[in-house]
């Protein structure tokens, strides 16, 4: 299937393609200059280094999702027997300390 269009459309459609893709003839390469597009060794360590980094977050990531839970709701009231509550008998008779002897007046 090829794409044909008719000729009334066919030279604005081409005359405008070319006039897009011409570069400045003053001079000015819009920040283009000699090395445009080259990379050095650093960028590419740099770009290794951040690959390497996303890696590591994303397995820590993944352990800490492993650790959630399914439902964050309550989950329903057992019927399981309470736990008795500590006697009140036992709380008394816990001796109180005596006074301190070494706080008396002098004569």
């Amino acid at each position: 299937m090829s794409l044909t269009l008719p000729a009334g459309v066919a030279l604005p459609v081409t005359a405008s393609a070319l006039v897009l893709t011409q570069q400045p003839g003053n001079g000015d390469n819009g920040g283009q200059g000699e090395d445009f597009g080259k990379s050095s060794p650093v960028g590419f360590l740099v770009l290794i280094l951040f690959l390497i980094a996303v890696a590591f977050l994303v397995r820590s990531m993944t352990k800490h999702l492993k650790r959630v839970p399914a439902s964050f709701d309550e989950p329903p009231a057992q019927d399981a027997p309470e736990q008795p509550e500590p006697k009140v008998e036992q709380a008394e008779a816990v001796e109180k300390p005596a006074k301190d002897s070494s706080t008396t007046k002098a004569d």
